[in-house]
């Protein structure tokens, strides 16, 4: 019997370097929400063949950022007003049961190490002026306080929600470091680190309430 060819293996890092560039793209907004993305274009712009373009498109795609039309290739997706709001105020009510159910906490050793990292984090992505990094950092900071609970199932729910809400978080943060003070973002999410460190589930619910994650996003709504 003839055996089955094995499958190519694509070199990792070209998979990385095209889905960081498509995700770049999509978070900066030069790529917009409903916009498709051409596979041709993507490898004239990295040098790179349509193999690693369509592998990371099709992770980006698992990840919610861009969707698969069928005989129509990748677009951006497309989330209305609506279902952000619902998203964020979902993402609201996962992260006030896991700082209703976490606190107060043992205090040693240092359970809150994980959000004081992401925010590390974000200071220095915002230091080199890499906004892509501080988004990824942005997002690990989220995750890391409902990490507080420890929690699993919780966890894992609340990642999916953060996966769709990349786009609309990116663009609130980006936009306050253009409209505002590029540390606005930093003081707001410090405070809420200082809140959480209260150990006091009350003052961690209060700084929660007044985050501000929705501020400099125009969502089109009256």
């Amino acid at each position: 019997m003839t055996s089955m060819p094995e499958p190519a293996v694509l070199p990792v890092s070209l998979v990385e370097t095209v889905t960081t560039f498509v995700r770049s793209q999509v978070l900066s907004g030069d790529l917009e929400p409903g916009e498709r993305i051409v596979e041709e274009t993507v490898c004239a712009r990295l040098g790179v063949s349509r193999a690693p373009v369509r592998e990371a498109l099709r992770l980006l795609a698992q990840q919610g950022l861009i969707e698969h039309l069928p005989r129509r290739g990748f677009r951006v997706s497309e989330w209305s007003a609506t279902d952000i709001l619902q998203l964020f105020e979902l993402r609201r009510v996962l992260e006030q049961h896991a700082l209703s159910q976490a606190l107060p906490l043992p205090v040693a050793p240092d359970p809150f190490d994980g959000i004081e990292n992401a925010l590390d984090g974000m200071r220095v992505a915002a230091g080199r002026d890499d906004s892509l990094a501080r988004d990824d950092a942005h997002r690990r900071f989220h995750e890391a306080v409902v990490a507080i609970a420890g929690n699993r199932q919780l966890d894992l729910v609340y990642a999916s929600v953060l996966i769709k809400l990349q786009l609309p978080m990116a663009r609130n943060l980006r936009a306050e470091a253009r409209l505002a003070d590029p540390e606005d973002g930093i003081r707001r999410h410090a405070a809420l680190l200082d809140a959480v460190r209260s150990n006091d589930s009350g003052v961690a619910l209060a700084a929660l309430e007044s985050h501000g994650e929705l501020t400099y996003l125009n969502l089109g709504i009256c």
